[in-house]
Parts: C-alpha cells; structure tokens; sequence
C-alpha cells in the first residue's frame, strides 16, 4: 500500500516564467509578515522569566518562584493567570482568522496585511505602556487580531506570487521571518533584563512596534496577486502583472487556467459550506490536522517558554536567557536549509526526517531531567555539563522543527487548497493552529507541574502518531503549479475515494505526469 501513487507515464505540463528580482524582492517583503508572530513567541518568554516584570504584575507567582525555595522545580510557574497572559493573544487570532477569511476573499491578501500590521501596533503600545494586568490582556489581544490577518494572509500571498518550481522555497520565507523575530526577541530580552530598575520588560513588549511598521508599510508597497486580482474581476490588470512577475509575455496557458480556476470558485455561494462537500475531504483533513500536529510536536513549549523552562531546569536567569538566544539562533538556521532543500528533497523527506529527529530528542530529554531530577523536582546542583547535555539535545530537537513542521506547516495548507476554497480553508487552517497554541500554551506549565518529565513524552506519543499520518496520507506536492494541485489526491491510494473522476476535472482537466508534474487530459 503506497503512501502516495503517481503515475510515471504521460508528459510533462510546465507554466513558463522565471523567478525574476522583482518576484523575489515581493516575497521577501510579504514574508516579513511572519517577524510580528515570531517576536511575540519570543518576547512573551522571556518577559516572563524577568523578576521585576513578575513582581509588579504577578506578585504571587514571584513569591514562589524567589521566596520559597522548597517549592517543586516544576510547579514554580504554575499560575492560570501568567499563562493567560502568554495564551489570550491566540484566541484573538482565532476570533481575527474567522473575519481575515472574508476580507481576503473579497479585498485582496495586501488588505488583511495592512490590517495586521495596524493592529499588532495598537497592541504592542498599549502593552509597553501597560500599568495593570488589563492592560496586558488588552494588548496581548490586539496583537492576536493583527496575527490572525497576518498568518491568514501572508502565506496565501507568498504561495499565488511564486513560479511553482520555487514555491516551497519561498514560502517558507515566512517562517524564516518567524524564526528571526523569535531570536531577535531573544536577544532584546537578554539585553532589556540587565537595564537597572527593571523597567526593560517595557522595552521587549512595545518593541513589536518595530516589526508591526515593517508589515504596514510592506503590505502598502506590495502588489496585489493575480490570483487575488482575477477573483476580484480584474482581468487586464491580472494578466499584466501577471507577465511582469514571471518576467515573460507569454503567460496565456497559466492565466486560462487562473481564470477558469476563478470562474470555478464564483459558482460557489458559500466557500465554508462547500468546505465541507466530500470532494474536499483531503484538503479539510489537511487544513485540521497539519495545524493539530504542529503544536503538539511541544516546539511553542520550548519557543514560548525557553527561559523559563531553562531556568527551571536549573539555569540561572541570565543563563537562562542566553539558552533561549542559542535555541533562536539553531532556529533560524536550520530553517535555511528547508528553504534550500524542500524544492529539491521534497516535503514528505523534510517531514519525516525531522519528525524521527524530534522524536528521538525528545526521549534523550526525557531521560535526562528525569534522572537528574526525579519526580520530587529537586536536581540540587546542576553540573554544567550535563546542563550543556540538556540544551545539545533541545537544539537537535529545535533543528528538526525548523527544517521542517515548523515551515511545511504553513507550506504545505496554504498550497493545497483551490481557489474557491482557499481563504475559508486557510481560516481554517490558522484557527486550528491558533486553538491549540492557546490550549498548549495556557495549560503547558500546569502540566509540566502534574506530569513533571513526562511532559516530553506526551509530546513524543504525538511526534510518533504525526509521522505515521505523514507518511500514509499526505501525497508528494513538490513541483506541481498551485491551480493543479487537486490532482495528487486523485493519484492517492486513500484519498481518491473522495474525488471523483469528473469532480476532479470541470475545465478539462489534468493528469498526473512524471515526476510529481501535470498533463491536460482530453
């Protein structure tokens, strides 16, 4: 029973077109929409390991943390209301991907991107000023409506601009911008936690400005898709930018099928009720539980909480910090070589790889906080080696994240889905991730309290189940031309039960070709 079947008969169909300076510097843009959600990652972590940030907002988890020093290493941060501060930022982003649905259907992804930006800049002011607890729920929740439009948005753009062949590489520009804005936070939060009188946290929080104005003004200089254009009746417009982003005059087979890809989506009343017909079943499986996956790897565990988790784990605050900036820094790396590799190696390889490479990080982890300290959580002295042990394997873990959950999590979604379908399933998509990054977040240091190291092995039973899932049902995507993509579920051992031969082809249809491409039936 093949995990994915593909034809290797027939020949090949390509789009012409390059990828051209202008495509390029495009994407690099719209890509930088990720800085604002990785910054927040990073940020909220480590703000939260600062002692005078605690004291004056969370008083009683300082006490415990300082003043006790009997209590359980894994419970000394086991507070509803810190983690609430942390997590009320996704349920925002859920609320916000719901209506980012709507407003990029019908105006365009650069509209949902300027709306993200505006908001996670209302957010990160009222945060950096912020004087009671309220405030930082407040804020915390702009910046969640302005993630919400952002990841709804920017990954859907970066898809619909890139020539197929590049597609992969320059998507996953985005979660490159994630990863930078994670370690850049790491680094301010390093630096902001030395400023005498304790006032740095102020720094980190309304440091998201800087990101916030970085995807406004983008989302304002950006032009808008031909996809997007074709779907708004723009049909001149389209084809001309169309022929400028692919550098060629000669774009009449990929415009037709744009447009006959529109036309397809206009008959179509209700996307989120169509999003449900049987047809769709393989991108809606995808859209629930890619999202699902991710944040059950455990990686926002270590993202969101690094210092934290380093600290209780025996590391002093600065070196907790430090541990933090060394993980960002294994992050943004390791997403480059995704970049590199995922157009060539494809995106099954990276998924799978990376998942046995967590998986087997996970269980060294494990077993060494649990033999150093038990499940009374008292290591006593940590020897600096076998701390240095501790943070090896995080970083080897973190690696297998960045090269490949981390961006064919937002890849492989926003790829997959027809155009009339694409905003709503997308929406899904980002609601999804956004639900369990609340639930992971607000209920991860409860949980590292109750299950103490078992914690990593909770996230390890699901690493396992994820890379089974992985290799079973999703189909190769490497190198087919977005508005052909509905055909690898026809080729699909298990999914071809759900797409008929003529739902799979209303214009005419295509074929799988070799080597993962497409070909006109007749």
């Amino acid at each position: 029973m093949p995990a994915v079947g593909i034809p290797t008969s027939g020949n090949n169909k390509e789009y012409v077109g390059n990828l051209t300076p202008y495509v390029l510097a495009t994407c690099i843009v719209a890509a930088m929409g990720g800085l604002i959600f990785g910054y927040d990652i990073g940020i909220s972590g480590g703000v939260t390991s600062m002692d005078s940030f605690l004291k004056k907002f969370f008083p009683a988890v300082y006490r415990k943390k300082e003043e006790d020093k009997t209590t359980n290493q894994y419970c000394q941060y086991d507070s509803q209301t810190l983690t609430m501060f942390t997590s009320s930022l996704y349920l925002a982003a859920l609320i916000a991907s719901i209506i980012a649905a709507t407003v990029t259907r019908k105006f365009g992804r650069k509209l949902s991107m300027l709306f993200g930006g505006l908001l996670f800049m209302a957010g990160a002011i009222i945060n950096g000023a912020a004087k009671a607890v309220w405030m930082l729920i407040l804020g915390r929740m702009l910046l969640g409506f302005g993630i919400g439009f952002s990841n709804q948005s920017v990954p859907l753009y970066l898809s619909e601009m890139a020539p197929y062949r590049f597609r992969g590489a320059l998507n996953i520009g985005f979660q490159l911008s994630i990863t930078i804005g994670i370690l850049v936070a790491n680094v301010l939060n390093y630096f902001f936690a030395k400023i005498h009188g304790g006032w740095g946290w102020r720094l980190s929080l309304g440091g998201a400005m800087v990101p916030a104005l970085i995807i406004t003004i983008g989302s304002l200089v950006l032009p808008d898709t031909p996809n997007s254009m074709i779907e708004r009746g723009q049909h001149d417009e389209a084809k001309a930018k169309l022929q400028r982003i692919r550098g060629v005059d000669d774009v009449s087979e990929e415009f037709s099928d744009l447009v006959a890809a529109s036309e397809a989506s206009k008959q179509i009343e209700d996307p989120w009720r169509n999003l449900l017909k049987r047809k769709y079943r393989p991108h809606l499986s995808m859209a629930i539980l890619i999202p699902f996956f991710q944040q059950l790897t455990g990686i926002n565990v270590i993202m969101f909480y690094a210092p934290v988790l380093f600290n209780t784990i025996g590391f002093g605050s600065d070196a907790s910090l430090m541990s933090a900036v060394i993980t960002g820094s294994v992050n943004v790396l390791a997403t480059m070589v995704s970049i590199y590799g995922v157009d060539k190696w494809g995106r099954r390889f990276l998924f799978l790889e990376g998942g046995a490479q967590m998986l087997i990080c996970q269980a060294v982890v494990t077993a060494c906080i649990g033999a150093k300290f038990g499940v009374d959580g008292t290591p006593g002295e940590l020897p600096k080696w076998y701390a240095i042990v501790v943070v090896i394997f995080i970083c080897t873990y973190v690696a297998g994240f960045a090269w490949s959950w981390g961006p064919l999590g937002w890849l492989v979604p926003s790829e997959i889905f027809p155009l009339e379908i694409r905003s709503a399933a997308q929406s899904v998509n980002v609601s999804v991730n956004m639900i369990f990054t609340f639930l992971v977040a607000q209920i991860f240091l409860t949980m590292l309290c109750h299950l103490k190291f078992g914690l990593f092995l909770f996230f390890a039973f699901f690493v396992f189940v994820m890379s089974i899932f992985i290799y079973y049902f999703l189909p190769e995507t490497k190198g087919i031309p977005i508005e052909e993509m509905g055909r690898v579920w026809r080729t699909h051992w298990y999914w071809k039960r759900f797409v008929s031969e003529e739902e799979d082809h209303p214009n005419g249809g295509y074929e799988m070709g070799k080597a993962g491409q497409t070909v006109k039936t007749v």
